[in-house]
């Protein structure tokens, strides 16, 4: 039986690798940018990183997730900075909320991750006429796009399934929001990696990242060989100049208004 995306993303422990990448949201609800009062939705939550980020800016924000686990980690995350965030359980395919509800749609390395066509109708759905919508992608040529192929080439995906990354590039945004928006930008934009070592980030990965537990189990036998691929995507983009992994991941914010 296949595994569903649901099923890949509540593996492991998404929220520990969402630490991480705290930054990437912030900077998203900046460059909105988001006002205090504005209706926030964050797609594909997580453990609420974004939803935080906009919460924080005085917006009354939902927060939706296909993974309960991750929900809760986002409410308790909430409760500890006395902020008031509605999270509930629900598919970027299939948001469940009305039409134009919202100011503002937010997703960080989530949405891309859904049926591009469903995705991209439901984030415009869900978004008022004249409001904002903000993803960030991650690129195809960087550190996390390579990480993805190399991943893929272990555990393909079926056939027609197009690449998430392909959410990183602008030509593609383009296309795929066409004339439902007024304006859109792509901003390139970089987020830093820190571990002990590239080994130990491909461990920790392994540990907490649903996709690479994923393509290992479905690796087998080959599983140390994808290990070993990953190791040298580490290695390819490491600028620490020791031994320590400092690596950049290159990824594009997508600002764009509904028409």
């Amino acid at each position: 039986m296949a595994t569903t995306p649901q099923q890949v993303w509540a593996t492991g422990d998404f929220s520990v690798v969402g630490t991480g990448i705290v930054i990437v949201g912030e900077l998203l609800c900046d460059s909105i940018p988001v006002h205090a009062g504005d209706r926030v939705l964050d797609v594909a939550t997580g453990s609420g990183n974004t939803a935080l980020s906009a919460a924080r800016r005085g917006c009354r924000v939902t927060g939706v997730d296909f993974v309960p686990a991750l929900l809760e980690r986002a409410r308790e995350r909430a409760h500890a900075e006395r902020l008031k965030i509605e999270f509930k359980e629900g598919n970027a395919e299939a948001i469940p909320c009305e039409d134009a509800a919202f100011d503002v749609v937010l997703s960080t390395f989530g949405s891309m991750f859904a049926e591009p066509t469903r995705g991209a109708a439901e984030t415009l759905r869900v978004c008022r006429s004249g409001g904002k919508i903000g993803m960030a992608n991650w690129t195809p040529q960087g550190m996390i796009g390579e990480m993805f192929r190399v991943t893929a080439s272990f555990n393909p995906p079926p056939a027609g399934v197009q690449p998430p990354s392909k959410w990183g590039v602008e030509e593609v945004v383009r296309e795929r929001f066409g004339d439902a928006v007024s304006e859109l930008k792509v901003i390139p934009r970089k987020v830093i990696f820190r571990h002990l070592t590239p080994e130990s980030w491909v461990e920790f990965m392994k540990t907490y990242f649903g996709p690479t537990i994923k393509a290992h189990e479905a690796a087998g036998s080959r599983a140390p060989e994808l290990t070993a691929a990953m190791v040298e995507v580490g290695r390819k983009f490491n600028q620490s100049g020791d031994s320590t992994l400092l690596a950049l991941g290159d990824y594009v914010e997508v600002i764009a208004t509904k028409a």
